[in-house]
């Protein structure tokens, strides 16, 4: 029996864009839609019920913002943004609107390729929901029920906001979560203009959990847009 693999949304406007990662996605046996309007995609979404969506952000009959706004109405499928718009402001709004990832243009096939398994993989933790207490990733293990920590089965203590942090990132896994959204979520709404007290405690957290905080393998820093906490690939 064929393997059925997970169904690939293209939202996309350039033919050579969607001429390339045709070829790329069939190569690895995904099965893929192809939009070349926010509306189609939309329509598309709606009806064909896609493991993933990449939306470029610059389309002819909307923003790539508004059409990530419209999913997040109805929808928690994995949305990656694939965009030629290097400036932090463009990543910020796309995550803030719903986005899990950000690829700028030009990107090769493997990076994108393992953003969508990475994506993939979180929308099997988001559906088994909370029946499985324990997170793991790398060497790091998770007891959420018990709120334990361990790296290499040794247990780490952390303070009570070093822990909500990292339950935050754990609740996001793979995604890359804001400064804002991790400022609200861990201390509330209004510090979300206080970035020093995340960096003074992620730092922390990193030289808890980190073997090489400077060199970071499950704290991801997305510069200026947020942190990532990595899924094994």
């Amino acid at each position: 029996m064929t393997e059925t693999r997970e169904l690939i949304l293209l939202i996309e406007d350039e033919p050579q864009m969607r001429r390339f990662l045709r070829v790329t996605f069939q190569s690895q046996g995904y099965r893929l839609i192809e939009a070349s309007s926010g509306e189609e995609g939309l329509v598309a979404g709606t009806t064909r019920n896609p493991d993933v969506v990449l939306l470029d952000l610059g389309l002819p009959d909307m923003d790539g913002i508004e059409v990530t706004k419209r999913f997040r109405e109805w929808s928690e499928v994995p949305i990656i943004v694939i965009s030629a718009r290097e400036q932090e402001e463009d990543k910020v709004k796309a995550l803030d609107a719903g986005a899990d990832d950000y690829v700028t243009k030009p990107f090769g096939a493997g990076e994108l390729l393992a953003r969508i398994r990475v994506a993939l993989r979180h929308k099997i933790l988001l559906s088994a929901g909370q029946q499985d207490p324990l997170f793991v990733a790398d060497d790091l293990k998770v007891d959420l029920a018990s709120r334990q920590v361990f790296i290499k089965d040794e247990e780490i203590h952390l303070t009570p906001i070093e822990y909500r942090l990292l339950a935050v990132l754990i609740r996001h896994a793979g995604k890359v979560v804001t400064h804002t959204q991790l400022l609200k979520e861990v201390w509330g709404p209004v510090y979300t203009d206080q970035q020093q007290y995340l960096h003074v405690y992620m730092a922390q957290l990193r030289k808890k959990l980190e073997s090489e905080p400077a060199r970071p393998r499950l704290l991801i820093n997305e510069p200026g847009v947020g942190y990532r906490l990595k899924l094994n690939i």
